[in-house]
């Protein structure tokens, strides 16, 4: 996610596997598929406890800029509508790419000039978990380059995040790590078994986090489509010396799959991404949405090997990731964009040229950047959100 209006998509090299439908086949993956800043959404209602509670069964996320001002104003926490059940704040960043020590502050007010006093913040976090929401925490973004090349690197990640954490009384930790904080080294080609290190000591630094502060510990990813569904046509950096980030999030995604909250890729700012029907789909449409989304619910053989396959994802556990307006990035789609995507996805009708493999009515929700960029577009998103699921 950008701390600019908006980030153009870096284009990538297009691809050929073998037929997918003889690949998922063999790995016996295909499942028969089934038949300004405006006036706030209307509140839903919360029958969730207030500390320690679930997500709802279709759940809104978003992220605030809190370190930061942009073109779309700044926020403050207590003015977050009710709408959102996972507020991410923007952003924890490293004070170098290695050294693993992650700072959080708020927005200055010479750039933020209604920001609140960090007494006011903390009491409206404490605020919304009243009303059952989580904060978090989200590492990374464009500018936060997070490398965890050392044993030392790990270790100072776990105590710096949990300094944050604490300080504010957070719900756990959102990982963001886009540009060049993932890679593949040459050679490790098992996402199931990785050997690299910045990726063995993310996960290592994860877990222990987790089992720290325990079951309560809500953890979420938004990886971008480069890391995730681009594992399908390749893997690191291979034998041809490719781009070394190309999947490099599937095995952070593996390792945590059972730790894990939530998963929203980035579907944006994006290239063009192969689905399971091996054919190119290009962002900025509903089908872009349920290509993404159902390779992460029916599972794909990594690198089109039909004996290395990344496993599908509960339902509950992904959400699709959306820029909240063209100010917030490209591949924003509107509303009836968004409704297809979901009918499609959730109940199988409203499909276009892609036919998912199964209805998936648990699918957890929507992810936007940002809150902020949907406040000044008069809140657009969390409204239809709200709209669709009542």
């Amino acid at each position: 996610m950008a701390r600019s209006s908006s980030r153009s998509g870096r284009r990538r090299p297009r691809l050929r596997t073998a037929a997918t439908a003889l690949v998922l086949a063999a790995s016996g993956l295909i499942a028969a598929p089934a038949a300004a800043s405006g006036t706030a959404p209307a509140p839903r209602e919360s029958t969730e406890p207030a500390t320690g509670a679930a997500l709802p069964e279709h759940a809104l996320v978003g992220y605030l800029h809190t370190s930061f001002a942009n073109g779309s104003g700044y926020t403050r926490l207590a003015d977050v509508p009710d709408s959102w059940d996972i507020i991410d704040l923007a952003f924890g960043e490293p004070t170098s790419a290695t050294s693993g020590d992650i700072r959080f502050d708020l927005c200055p007010k010479a750039e933020c000039p209604n920001v609140e006093t960090k007494d006011e913040f903390k009491a409206a976090v404490k605020a919304k978990q009243a009303q059952g929401k989580k904060v978090l925490i989200s590492i990374g973004g464009q500018n936060g380059q997070v490398r965890l090349t050392t044993a030392e690197a790990r270790d100072k990640f776990v105590s710096s995040v949990s300094a944050i954490i604490d300080e504010y009384g957070l719900d756990g930790l959102d990982i963001d790590f886009e540009g060049h904080s993932l890679s593949v080294d040459a050679g490790d080609i098992d996402f199931k078994n990785p050997k690299t290190p910045v990726i063995v000591n993310l996960i290592s630094a994860v877990k222990s986090l987790k089992a720290k502060y325990g079951q309560d510990f809500t953890l979420t990813m938004a990886p971008e489509t480069f890391f995730v569904q681009l594992g399908y046509q390749r893997y690191g950096p291979g034998q041809s010396g490719g781009d070394p980030r190309a999947g490099a999030y599937l095995p952070v995604i593996h390792a945590l799959r059972d730790d894990l909250t939530l998963l929203h890729v980035q579907n944006y700012n994006s290239g063009p991404i192969m689905g399971l029907d091996d054919q190119y789909h290009q962002m900025g449409s509903a089908d872009f949405h349920v290509a993404m989304t159902d390779m992460l619910l029916t599972g794909f053989p990594v690198q089109g090997d039909t004996g290395n396959v990344f496993p599908a994802l509960p339902s509950e556990k992904v959400a699709i990731g959306m820029p909240a307006s063209t100010n917030a990035g490209n591949g924003h789609v509107p509303p009836s964009e968004v409704n297809k995507s979901l009918d499609c996805l959730t109940k199988a009708t409203n499909c276009g040229s892609y036919q998912p493999h199964g209805r998936r009515p648990a699918l957890r929700g929507l992810m936007t950047w940002s809150i902020n960029w949907d406040r000044f577009n008069d809140w657009e998103y969390a409204k239809n959100f709200d709209q669709y699921f009542g």
